[in-house]
């Protein structure tokens, strides 16, 4: 029995048609929006809360939060709003209520003049400096967690997170998944690349996102029960899971946002064949960072990513045989026998453009809905 949920972060154009980032945009511009969206008592135990409050629904704001030197947070540094989704045991009604959340955020976003738009790096800025400088509290608390200290990676890269989890798996062999999947993640990714822009002009590949935060984030995490389980690494592999809900859950973390939540299907297809799958033996603990490298510039026009890729595809088209979660790996296998992401529409939209926010504005089918 598997079940499946999706964290998928959206950004947004202001009213000026400016992008919405932390250096133009307030946690309170984006909290207007949240504070109109429903909340549903149901969602919870599932949903994590955390300890700010900011995460009370489906929506929240993602950011960086500060604390003052007694502990209490006391701002939070606006980047986006992340939707989440429950925990369903098929992933088509995942995608069915990330699609109605996103609806629903569009609509009320729209009332304040926010248009979302599909970013998975921050196409003007690529450095994020806390302001004013971090506090003895704040630098105590991210010296205590390595994955933590890569802040100026997370407030410039937007990604979705893709939950998976085995009813009933021992922890060791999640473990083994979580592996699994961080060593074939350079051949998964390309099908949801996204990230052409960099520092306000055309970057010189396809997922500047992959290229930069590859080695310093985990491309997979595997929540775990206690501190006796977890592999020290870094980037993480394990972390301790902070409700129950969380227990035995892997999150695969390295893909970039896609804005056809078709792809997200198909990539939660294929991570369900590749955890199925008995004949792919590749295991790492940490990503491999040149080869995400390659994978970030090249995609599917370099002939090893092309090659793995169509493997382990194929592998996992063999463990969903008798499986009809396969039909939802088509989206994924078009852009494969293409060799074309959603980077490469990005990038010939801006070259027939001349301009990022206008080539952005055509993302999430903007206007034409």
């Amino acid at each position: 029995m598997f079940y499946f949920g999706i964290e998928h972060e959206v950004a947004f154009l202001n009213h000026e048609g400016k992008f919405a980032d932390f250096s133009c945009t307030k946690f309170a511009e984006f909290n207007q929006i949240v504070d109109k969206l429903p909340i549903y008592p149901n969602d919870y135990p599932q949903l994590r809360v955390g300890d700010a409050g900011i995460k009370k629904k489906r929506w929240y704001i993602e950011g960086f939060e500060r604390f003052s030197n007694s502990e209490e947070v006391i701002d939070c540094v606006a980047k986006g709003i992340e939707i989440r989704t429950t925990i369903h045991s098929d992933i088509q009604s995942a995608i069915n209520e990330l699609t109605e959340s996103f609806n629903l955020l569009r609509q009320v976003a729209a009332s304040f003049g926010f248009t979302p738009i599909l970013v998975s790096f921050n196409p003007y800025t690529c450095v994020f400096e806390p302001h004013p400088p971090l506090n003895d509290f704040e630098i105590r608390q991210l010296q205590a967690y390595p994955d933590e200290q890569t802040a100026n990676i997370y407030m410039v890269s937007y990604g979705p997170d893709l939950n998976i989890s085995v009813a009933d798996l021992p922890i060791e062999d999640v473990i083994d998944m979580g592996k699994k999947l961080t060593y074939y993640s350079p051949y998964i990714v390309p099908f949801s690349y996204s990230s052409p822009f960099y520092n306000g002009s055309l970057w010189e590949g396809l997922s500047v996102r992959t290229f930069i935060r590859t080695g310093k984030r985990s491309a997979t995490l595997v929540f775990v029960e206690n501190e006796e389980q977890l592999i020290k690494s870094v980037p993480s592999l394990t972390k301790v899971a902070r409700i129950p809900a969380e227990l035995g859950r892997i999150e695969f973390k390295a893909c970039d946002s896609c804005d056809d939540f078709s792809i997200y299907a198909g990539l939660l297809a294929l991570l369900k064949g590749l955890i199925l799958d008995q004949t792919l033996h590749g295991r790492a603990t940490t990503p491999n960072t040149a080869l995400h490298q390659i994978s970030a510039k090249y995609g599917f026009d370099d002939e090893e990513i092309f090659l793995n890729t169509t493997k382990i595809f194929q592998a996992a088209e063999v463990a969903l045989v008798n499986d009809p979660d396969i039909e939802l790996l088509k989206p994924l296998k078009v852009i494969l026998v293409e060799r074309k992401t959603k980077s490469h529409q990005l990038i010939e939209a801006y070259q027939n453009l001349g301009s990022i926010e206008g080539t952005l504005k055509q993302t999430y089918n903007n206007g034409s809905e």
